[in-house]
C-alpha cells in the first residue's frame, strides 16, 4: 500500500491544510477525556512546523448535523493542542469564512490555525463542490491524515483533494503499513473484528475481508442488523431493515468460504441501546452462555490477538447489564495501531464461578 505522503511533497513555507481525526470524547465540563486522537496527529502537525509550513488543521467533532452547536465546538481541541505542542493554536470562529480567511492570512511560518468543526456546515457531508473548493482556497497542500474518516466522501476529506496536491500524513502512513502487512501476509488464525453502525457502510470491507480471515467477528450496532436478518429481535436498537437480505447473503458467504461468521446470539436487548461509537460493544448475558462457550470465545480472541483487526479498539464483555463487571481482564497493551488509532489491548478471562 504504497502512498505518497507529507515527505514527498514540498511545503516548505507553504500553506498546508492537514484534515485531522479530532473526534475526541468529551464530558459536560467540555473536559477532554481521552486525547489519544489528538497526540496520533503530533507527529505530522510536528513535521511541517519543522518545515516552516503554515498548518491549517480542520476536523469533525461528533454529529451536529450541519449546524453550530457549542458542545461540538473544537475550542477544547485547541486548548489541548496548545499545551502538547507548547505553542498557541489559534481557533478559526467558523470553517471557510472571515475568522478562518484572517487568521489563515495574518499567518507566519510554523503557525498553527484550526479551523471550526467542519460538520457545522451542512455542505461537508454532501461533499459539496463549492464547499470543497472554499476549503482548498485557504491553502496550497492537502494532507489528509483522519484515517478513521478517510473512507467518507465528504469535502474535507475527498472534495479538498481535487483542487489540491493531496498526500496522506503519517498517521494514514502508519495505519496503511499496519494493515497491510496484517492482510498481505497473515499469520493464521486471522480474526477481523468489525464494529460500527451501518452495515452498509461495511459492505466492501466485509466482502474483502471474508476473502482473507479465518474469522470475522461483528460488534457494535450493525450486529442488530445480523440478528434482525436471523430472526432475532432487536427491539428498538438501530438495524437497517432494507439491508436483510444483504446481510444474510454476507452469511452465506462466510459459510461458503469456511469463514467463522460470529455475531453474538448472546445479546440481551433492551428497548433502549446507546450508539456505541467508540468502541464495539458485546453486551453478553452469561447466565444464557455455557462456561464452554465462554472459553471457547477466549480462546479464540486470545491465540488470534496479534493478526486481529479493531475498528473501534476496546472489546467490552460483561456479565449482565445490571453488574457491568467486564469478563475479560486487561493483561497486556500493545503499540501497534488500530483503525482511528485507538491502541489495542489483550483481555483474559476472569476465573469467576459462572452460573449455569
Amino acid at each position: 500500500m504504497n502512498k505518497k505522503t507529507v515527505r514527498d511533497i514540498n511545503v516548505e513555507g507553504k500553506k498546508v491544510l492537514v484534515r485531522c481525526d479530532f473526534n475526541v470524547p468529551i464530558d459536560e465540563n467540555g473536559k477532554i477525556t481521552d486525547n489519544r486522537r489528538i497526540v496520533g496527529a503530533l507527529d505530522t502537525i510536528k513535521y511541517l512546523m519543522d518545515k516552516n509550513a503554515k498548518v491549517i488543521l480542520c476536523s469533525h467533532l461528533g454529529r451536529p448535523k450541519g449546524e453550530y452547536k457549542k458542545e461540538f465546538s473544537l475550542e477544547p481541541v485547541a486548548k489541548e493542542l496548545s499545551r502538547l505542542l507548547g505553542k498557541e493554536v489559534k481557533l478559526a470562529s467558523d470553517i471557510v469564512g472571515d475568522s478562518a480567511k484572517s487568521l489563515v492570512a495574518n499567518m507566519k511560518e510554523g503557525d498553527i490555525v484550526l479551523l471550526e468543526n467542519v460538520r457545522f456546515d451542512p455542505r461537508e457531508e454532501k461533499n459539496d463542490e463549492e464547499f470543497s473548493k472554499e476549503l482548498a482556497s485557504l491553502a496550497e497542500v492537502f494532507v489528509n491524515d483522519a484515517f478513521g474518516t478517510a473512507h467518507r466522501a465528504h469535502s474535507s476529506t475527498t472534495g479538498v483533494a481535487s483542487f489540491l496536491p493531496a498526500v496522506s500524513g503519517f498517521l494514514i502512513e502508519k495505519e496503511l503499513k499496519f494493515l497491510g502487512s496484517s492482510l498481505e501476509n497473515p499469520e493464521r488464525p486471522f480474526v477481523a473484528i468489525l464494529g460500527g453502525k451501518k452495515v452498509s457502510d461495511k459492505i466492501g470491507v466485509i466482502n474483502s475481508l471474508l476473502e482473507k480471515v479465518d474469522t470475522l467477528m461483528i460488534g457494535g450496532a450493525m450486529a442488530y442488523t445480523f440478528f434482525k436478518a436471523q430472526g432475532y429481535n432487536v427491539g428498538n436498537s438501530i438495524c437497517e431493515l432494507d439491508k436483510l437480505d444483504l446481510a444474510n447473503s454476507l452469511i452465506e458467504k462466510a459459510k461458503e468460504k469456511n469463514v467463522k461468521f460470529i455475531y453474538s446470539k448472546d445479546e440481551k436487548i433492551e428497548s433502549k441501546v446507546k450508539e456505541p461509537y467508540d468502541f464495539i460493544y458485546l453486551s453478553h448475558d452469561i447466565t444464557n452462555m455455557s462456561e464452554k462457550e465462554i472459553k471457547k470465545r477466549e480462546k479464540l480472541i486470545l491465540e488470534s490477538f496479534r493478526n486481529m483487526l479493531s475498528e473501534r479498539g476496546k472489546i467490552q464483555c460483561f456479565y449482565s447489564d445490571e453488574e457491568k463487571e467486564t469478563l475479560f481482564d486487561k493483561i497486556e497493551y500493545k503499540s501497534n495501531p488500530s483503525v482511528n488509532n485507538d491502541m489495542a489491548y489483550v483481555y483474559t478471562y476472569k476465573n469467576k464461578e459462572i452460573e449455569k
